[in-house]
């Protein structure tokens, strides 16, 4: 187990992945789906509330980055027409469906209800760039998913007593970091696509 103060290097590693993202948005080398990183920053900053009032600590702050840095990757979408995504219905409605999630944590006020309200809201706002991920990974950028990976890694080998509270953010960022960067650094909805053409070929 880790010293909890571990927590401030993964943010810090965390801050670095989301700042090359920031760059390569205004670059317009990154397209980032407005809605995915909008919502991105709401349900982390509830979730950040949620652990801040059942005690969380200092590990709460991998929650707060990852919501404060998506904040940061919308604002930068609008500097460069070029870092434009084009929104779909998928968007729309997976966006619909986050904001029902954080008006559920909204309403409830209540712990393990609004945590459990903001880790649905937050999964349902990664679909769309999930889905974008899968069909174009050069649209995506792989050092924030890489970063988000190591900052809830290094955030769990910091606990030292397992509760909803403290585990269920962090676990549920490592996941989604980690689909997110095999999509794009692996490139795997293309390779995958590319081999079953080869199989249909034979």
């Amino acid at each position: 187990m880790l010293d909890v103060h571990f927590v401030i290097l993964g943010a810090a590693i965390g801050a670095v992945g989301q700042a090359l993202y920031v760059r390569d948005t205004v670059r317009g080398d990154t397209q980032p789906n407005r809605v995915t990183w909008l919502l991105w920053a709401i349900a982390p900053l509830l979730a950040f509330a949620v652990e801040i009032h059942s005690g969380v600590g200092l590990r709460s702050l991998m929650t707060f980055m990852v919501g404060f840095g998506p904040l940061c990757v919308f604002v930068a979408s609008f500097v460069n027409p070029a870092a434009f995504w084009e929104i779909t219905r998928l968007d729309y409605v997976c966006g619909a469906l986050s904001v029902l999630g954080t008006a559920g944590w909204l309403v409830t006020r209540h712990g393990m209800v609004a945590l459990v309200a903001a880790l649905a809201a937050d999964g349902l706002a990664a679909v769309p760039t999930v889905v974008k991920a899968w069909r174009d990974p050069r649209s995506e950028s792989a050092n924030v998913y890489l970063g988000g990976l190591a900052n809830a890694g290094i955030t769990l080998l910091t606990v030292d007593r397992v509760t909803s509270a403290v585990v269920a953010f962090p676990i549920y960022i490592l996941v989604v970091a980690t689909l997110l960067f095999a999509l794009v650094a692996g490139r795997l909805g293309p390779r995958l696509r590319a081999s079953s053409a080869d199989i249909g070929t034979v």
